[in-house]
């Protein structure tokens, strides 16, 4: 096991909105207005909201311009359903034709705004990923994966298969194993407890979460011995870290098709649990959450 490295994710975010134009400009007006899994939004909605996460960036952050401001006794969530509410209302009157065209216009300028930072710097934090400030190329792997699986959600509706090729899927399931500590810290366990997560296919990969003296830590690779690991594809690994399956069938699939395995070693590498600890580390292992997901602050 390894530190993980920093995610590179710049070149990717031309091809992605390449991929997603092609798919959007080849839609009739009946598939503009399928629903998808954002719950009460179509197509044509998703698309909005990209378009929106896209402004947003460019005006809060590029710009420094906040327009907007978190109201008394406001939290992030309630404030980022409001903006994306307030936006969605206004720009459901665009023509799926007008959203092409400014998703061509508008992703350009973000894209070189996000090649322009310093990704080793410090920014501000990641919500799902900690409350400490979080590396400049971290939150911009976020924004990528934001893209990518809202993407995957249009992908769903209108029946076109996804961008799963291991270049574009594999840094989502890396920027997501950031969410893994998080999902562990209320998880009381001796130090040197170890939780290994293996997503099987072309874009998985290994990554294990060690409980050290200060907390969870997130490291790359398999340990050669675990005190719980989860084992899924990468197409359910994606689905659950982005609330694509529900809770219910998140619970049944869990218990059906994810294998889990409970190690009681004697090992001083991964010290013994009693099997209902073991237990919690798997269910949280499990069930990491990066976020509400539709939850992309919008203009």
């Amino acid at each position: 096991m390894r530190a993980p490295d920093s995610i590179d994710v710049l070149e990717l975010f031309s091809e992605d909105r390449a991929a997603l134009l092609g798919l959007l400009t080849g839609l009739d007006d009946s598939q503009w207005e399928r629903p998808t899994t954002c719950a009460g939004w179509s197509v044509k909605d998703v698309a909005i909201h990209i378009l929106g996460g896209d402004v947003s960036n460019l005006s809060r952050r590029r710009d420094g311009y906040a327009g907007e401001y978190l109201a008394a006794g406001e939290d992030l969530v309630a404030f980022i359903n409001r903006l994306n509410d307030t936006w969605m209302q206004a720009a459901r009157r665009l023509s799926p034709r007008l959203v092409c065209e400014l998703l061509a216009m508008v992703g350009p300028l973000l894209f070189a705004y996000f090649a322009s930072l310093d990704l080793l710097a410090l920014g501000g934090r990641v919500s799902w990923a900690g409350p400490a400030p979080a590396p400049v190329w971290l939150d911009v792997a976020r924004e990528y994966t934001e893209r990518w699986h809202h993407q995957q959600h249009v992908r769903d509706a209108v029946g076109q298969p996804g961008q799963t090729e291991p270049r574009f899927l594999h840094p989502v399931l890396a920027t997501f194993a950031y969410a893994l500590p998080v999902a562990l810290r209320d998880t009381d366990t001796p130090t040197g407890t170890i939780a290994h997560l293996h997503v099987e296919g072309p874009a998985g990969g290994d990554w294990s979460v060690v409980r050290e003296p200060n907390g969870w830590q997130l490291y790359l690779g398999a340990p050669a011995v675990s005190t719980a690991r989860v084992e899924l594809d990468q197409v359910r690994a994606w689905r659950l870290y982005t609330k694509g399956i529900t809770q219910t069938r998140r619970k049944r699939r869990l218990r059906s098709r994810v294998t889990t395995t409970l190690v009681g070693s004697c090992s001083k590498q991964s010290p013994s649990l009693p099997e209902s600890a073991a237990r919690r580390v798997t269910r949280a292992l499990s069930l990491a959450d990066p976020g509400p997901v539709c939850a992309m602050l919008t203009a």
